[in-house]
């Protein structure tokens, strides 16, 4: 039996995926900042943005936590399995290897700068709790079987991983850069991603 849903018979599925594929690509995404990171930057003061620690709270949160009864309904489809293996088998391979290989260096990459720390992370908790919010307000109100809740749902994803895979872009094409030159810039666009992909987990929750 295929893994691919109708999106028009069961339209809680927007792009006709089974649930938890498109938070399992966005964990990818999320999960790829940290890997390019311990893996190829050259400079060894060059660390994740705190942004990205943020956006990897939600993914342990959303994915540690048990699953819904939605994806309990749906528990047979692989994909979303599969994706999961990808982001937790990268994760600890990638982890293994630096562990491995250079610890002291791992721990020194994985602490967030402190000067960015104390100035970003009373917006960047903001955004995250509001956002969360309100994906659970929508989800309450609307309900889950609302079009215009779907809509919105399907909405936040795709926002959300356009945000993600242009931020991906330009952090790796400015990995080993020491300018700081779009840095008020960069951290208002990881702001309102942050905002984004936080409402989008809430509604799925």
């Amino acid at each position: 039996m295929s893994d691919v849903v109708d999106p028009v018979s069961n339209p809680r599925h927007p792009f006709g995926l089974p649930m938890g594929t498109v938070r399992g690509f966005l964990s990818l995404l999320i999960c790829s900042f940290f890997w390019i990171v311990l893996l190829s930057a050259t400079d060894p003061n060059v660390k994740p943005l705190l942004a990205h620690f943020f956006l990897l709270a939600l993914v342990l949160l959303a994915f540690a936590s048990s699953p819904g009864a939605e994806d309990k309904k749906e528990g047979g489809a692989t994909l979303p399995w599969l994706m999961r293996v990808l982001f937790v088998g990268g994760s600890v391979a990638v982890v293994g290897y630096c562990l491995a290989t250079d610890p002291s260096q791992f721990s020194h990459r994985i602490t967030p700068k402190p000067d960015e720390f104390n100035k970003w992370w009373g917006p960047f908790m903001a955004c995250l709790a509001g956002g969360f919010a309100a994906g659970l307000f929508l989800r309450f109100v609307l309900g889950t079987q609302n079009i215009a809740f779907q809509a919105i749902r399907a909405w936040l994803s795709v926002v959300g991983m356009i945000m993600l895979s242009v931020e991906l872009t330009v952090f790796v094409a400015m990995l080993n850069s020491d300018s700081d030159k779009y840095d008020a810039f960069f951290h208002t666009w990881q702001a309102i991603e942050i905002a984004i992909v936080s409402a989008y987990f809430a509604t799925r929750s």
